[in-house]
């Protein structure tokens, strides 16, 4: 049965005077006065149809400490398991049960079963610690965006084709070992020569010669793994089962790859950014393009932060929506977090708009400044030339934040996969900067 807390604390936890170790001390006490939260993490951990008996795992405590050490260090998972092993500070954050020293498929296994609410319900349970201390009121907040990469290439319709082949021969292989009987062609060496080929053929004719080489192995490829998938009978065990689940999955990714790659190269059509898939591994990452910058592929977020600069607020957008277009809806986020509208708001020059400026007043924001004036007078935003001044300086802050978040914290590039875990990603990275920044600003 898994324990929710370390029952048996080790007497010789001991903290070292680095500034390392006076930090992840006083985070610890912060958890310490916070106990209620592991009772989140606790039922994260409870799988669906495991017995409440057994083997003890990881205490919930342990897992939900050894999350926060792993993206406050921005550590691996072989690099946390040494870590926790060989520094006497690590182990007294993680709260290990006594001669207990975790392998990282142990980390990996418990970490990842913590879902993105979860964090966030420890966030905002942090930002009411900040507030009772007077460290955040939430009276003043700057809105701005950025985008986290999701952990996949750079993605061209030769090489999203090239990862169709070699998945389905790795499935086709599986399936020989399952008892498939099936008379099937390896094609992989054929369809990389020719993404090889398209990468560096210059000229449309040759290289739309070579991408109609590349559809046919592909296409023949899938007539394999479709012959293969109706012999193998579902009631074959539950390898089968898997392995029939795994088709399910890629296939209709693979269709979607095959029918985009013919609209674009053989038709000439230009496929609206929302209609194409990106990549086969990290189908929910978005085209994110902001301004004139390079196109990223991953999801934009829009964070709110206060003058502690503290993270108050998050979200993962679906989508590449305009600026302007969430400003609104991250205010409204924040009186449901805070009870109240706060008394003075700045935003990037994206979100103006007479409409946003018109609803921010409504809701009783009195200053609303935003970086770029976009047609709009500094005496309809603010009550004054000083106070657009100090506001717009004000927001510029955010953007160290932001960059402290993407190097030190990981928020630049997530890498675990699929869309929840993306979630949780960056709601986890938030949670360990916003402690680390919180146990800092209350010992001053």
């Amino acid at each position: 049965m898994r324990q929710e807390r370390t029952v048996q604390s080790n007497i010789f936890d001991l903290f070292a005077e680095h500034e390392i170790g006076r930090e992840l001390k006083a985070m610890s006490q912060w958890l310490d006065e916070h106990r209620d939260l592991l009772g989140l993490v606790a039922q994260d951990l409870r799988r669906h149809g495991v017995k409440e008996t057994g083997r003890e795992g990881l205490p919930a405590e342990a897992v939900l400490r050894c999350a926060l050490l792993k993206q406050h260090r921005q550590l691996s998972y072989e690099e946390l398991a040494f870590h926790l092993e060989d520094s006497a500070s690590f182990r007294a954050f993680a709260r290990l049960p006594w001669g207990c020293s975790p392998k990282k498929s142990v980390l990996h296994k418990t970490i990842s079963a913590i879902r993105a609410g979860t964090f966030e319900a420890i966030n905002r349970v942090l930002l009411t610690s900040a507030r009772q201390d007077k460290v955040e009121r939430g009276k003043v907040v700057r809105i701005d965006s950025t985008v986290t990469s999701a952990l996949m290439h750079e993605p061209s319709d030769s090489s999203l084709l090239w990862d169709c082949v070699r998945v389905m021969v790795r499935l086709l292989q599986q399936a020989a070992s399952l008892g498939s009987a099936i008379l099937w062609h390896d094609h992989c060496r054929a369809a990389k020569k020719r993404s090889r080929a398209i990468q560096f053929t210059r000229g449309r004719p040759k290289r739309v010669q070579h991408y109609r080489a590349l559809l046919r192995i592909t296409r023949t490829t899938l007539s394999y793994l479709e012959q293969a998938a109706a012999q193998l009978p579902l009631a074959a065990g539950p390898a089968v089962e898997r392995w029939q689940a795994q088709v399910r999955h890629y296939k209709p990714l693979i269709e979607r790859i095959i029918a985009q790659t013919e609209r674009r190269v053989l038709a000439g059509e230009a496929v609206p950014a929302g209609d194409k898939l990106v990549s086969l591994f990290e189908p929910h990452a978005d085209i994110i393009v902001k301004g004139s910058r390079d196109v990223e592929y991953g999801h934009k977020i829009n964070l709110t932060t206060g003058t502690s600069g503290l993270i108050l607020d998050l979200v993962v957008e679906a989508g590449n929506p305009a600026d302007s277009e969430r400003l609104l809806p991250m205010l409204e986020r924040h009186i449901g977090i805070w009870g109240e509208p706060p008394r003075q708001a700045a935003a990037d020059g994206g979100y103006a708009s007479r409409e946003n400026l018109s609803g921010a007043k409504a809701w009783g924001v009195r200053d609303m400044a935003f970086h770029k004036k976009c047609g709009l007078k500094i005496e309809d935003m603010v009550k004054s030339r000083w106070v657009y001044r100090k506001l717009r300086n004000f927001r510029a802050g955010i953007e160290a934040g932001i960059s402290c978040l993407k190097r030190a914290y990981g928020l630049g590039r997530c890498t675990w996969r699929g869309l929840d875990h993306f979630k949780t990603y960056v709601w986890s990275s938030v949670v360990a900067y916003n402690l680390a920044l919180f146990a800092r600003l209350r010992s001053n």
